[in-house]
């Protein structure tokens, strides 16, 4: 298939009152064109950062030390200010965690709508229409209506139907249910699916919620210390993870586990890493660590179909088959 973003050894540092502090550390990732992508780790993994990577959506405290993101071969950071902007407003869509946030308090929804759609602006009737197709009720009334008078749930259908109004080819959807009532979140994720398929759009679902991106999601990309660490199709990385921080992920993911398994936390903390990793990250709380792994970075290889960085991909592939065995 062919990739839409390119991000090959990128590397990206906050510059902090305490130091540098690594987002990325020599991240590779091809995401192909037209897949929803479930980017997923802990918090600090980098995922939000890449996210805002593909936009050059960057705070200013932010350096590229290394690498390059590119879309459709067209770097990100070698744009002007204004080829980035045009680059956003053609190719790209945005959905973030707080809707309250990404909306203008100041102006109705019907506006917001219409100015989504740049200088084609549509007639009333079709923005009753878009609102509508994301499914909410008495379109007419949400159009006339501030943001401060909208739910939370309502609110995310308004965003989602501005980030599609240009009909983009990349969608990026950052926790996009994290500040919604459980009740809702199922309905705003199938809204927005089915809206990102319906224009043909690339979808990056950044999520903490692992069974949400086996749901909905073709392909998963696994991130931990700012690297992506196993990467593939969700249904075969998620029934049969090769890296051991994908099989420590899904011990401890509540709400989807299989009968008679006991949840099992990852034992100490996501690494705050200062500047490039001497070996792989994930070594202080992996299960099979050996001196190797703290001393030499592990390269990306195919293993069992899907990209893994590990020394020792194939010895936690078996202990997942036999995990896999065990639970009926």
């Amino acid at each position: 298939m062919t990739a839409i973003v390119s991000v090959r050894d990128l590397a990206l540092d906050y510059v902090t009152g305490d130091g540098i502090v690594r987002a990325l550390d020599g991240a590779d990732l091809e995401v192909p064109e037209g897949v929803a992508l479930g980017v997923v780790g802990e918090s600090g993994s980098g995922k939000s950062t890449l996210g805002l990577a593909v936009g050059r959506l960057l705070p200013g405290n932010l350096r590229r030390s290394g690498g390059d993101l590119t879309i459709r071969g067209r770097s990100v950071f070698a744009c002007s200010p204004e080829e980035m902007r045009r680059l956003r407003r053609d190719l790209m869509g945005f959905v973030f965690q707080n809707p309250m946030q990404a909306l203008d308090p100041t102006m109705r929804v019907g506006a917001q709508l219409a100015l989504a759609h740049g200088d084609a602006r549509p007639g009333r009737e079709a923005l009753i229409g878009e609102l509508d197709r994301v499914g909410l009720r008495e379109p007419e009334r949400v159009l006339r209506s501030y943001p401060h008078e909208l739910s939370g749930g309502m609110a995310q259908r308004v965003v989602i139907a501005m980030a599609i109004a240009r009909k983009p080819q990349i969608l990026i959807a950052d926790e996009p249910t994290a500040s919604l009532d459980a009740t809702i979140r199922d309905q705003v994720l199938k809204v927005l699916l089915a809206q990102s398929r319906a224009v043909g759009a690339t979808m990056l679902l950044l999520s903490h919620e692992l069974h949400v991106v086996a749901r909905v999601c073709e392909m998963v990309a696994v991130m931990y210390g700012g690297r992506v660490v196993e990467f593939g199709v969700a249904a075969r990385v998620f029934r049969r993870p090769v890296h051991p921080y994908t099989r420590a992920l899904l011990r401890a993911a509540p709400g989807h586990e299989p009968r008679r398994m006991i949840l099992k936390p990852i034992p100490g903390m996501p690494p705050v890493l200062r500047g490039p990793s001497q070996g792989c990250a994930f070594a202080p709380r992996c299960d099979l660590a050996a001196p190797i792994c703290t001393t030499s970075r592990p390269p990306a290889r195919m293993v069992d179909g899907r990209q893994v960085l590990c020394h020792f991909a194939e010895a936690s592939l078996a202990l997942s088959e036999r995990v896999e065995e065990a639970v009926p």
